[in-house]
């Protein structure tokens, strides 16, 4: 298993907020209201969380007062995606930002070595409900996959951490045998198999 306390999480964090923004590219406006894996939101609810999650974290690793529900799509949704996930990097390449305190949301204050973990797995498993959403290709490669499952692998399976209101739906079983980002999907409580309905 990838060791976080070594592993160059700025580069990993690049790599899952690109990836996603390659499914968010394909998204067009006809898409907004499709469901999503994340049952309680629609498309675009979705990237408005998304994106408010980008500024919150930019704001939060930057020693900002952080706001995390302010993500505005306007009629650009991928251009606001864009724009936060720029924010984010931002913040998050500070030569100290490894050993920063960052306060995420209501779950605590974190070294920005963990923050950064934490938005890379949220960029992403979001990455991956958009394009189920939409019903286009998603493929990590193996050393982000790996990077993901590790920091999965320790989100708790505690009522804070798991359930309604909380960061992470219910774990979901998947087969033992299953390839690592099914895996990853299921410890944070996606169906891999999920597709939308028609």
């Amino acid at each position: 298993m990838t060791d976080l306390t070594t592993a160059d999480l700025r580069a990993l964090h690049r790599r899952a907020m690109d990836l996603a923004g390659t499914a968010i590219a394909q998204v067009t406006s006809v898409d907004l209201d499709r469901p999503t894996p994340c049952a309680e939101w629609t498309l675009g609810e979705l990237l408005r969380h998304m994106v408010s999650e980008n500024r919150g974290f930019a704001a939060a690793a930057a020693g900002e007062p952080a706001a995390w529900d302010r993500g505005d799509l306007g009629d650009d949704p991928f251009g606001a995606y864009q724009d936060s996930a720029a924010a984010v990097a931002k913040a998050f390449a500070a030569p100290d930002a490894y050993d920063r305190q960052v306060e995420v949301r209501e779950f605590g204050v974190f070294s920005g070595r963990t923050a950064m973990g934490m938005h890379m797995i949220d960029c992403l498993t979001h990455g991956w409900d958009v394009a189920a959403s939409i019903g286009v290709s998603y493929r990590p490669d193996p050393e982000l996959v790996a990077a993901g499952l590790a920091v999965a692998a320790r989100v708790p399976d505690t009522p804070k951490s798991r359930g309604p209101g909380a960061a992470f739906d219910a774990r979901v079983p998947v087969p033992g045998d299953a390839p690592d980002f099914e895996r990853l999907l299921g410890l944070l409580g996606r169906s891999p198999s999920w597709t939308a309905p028609c």
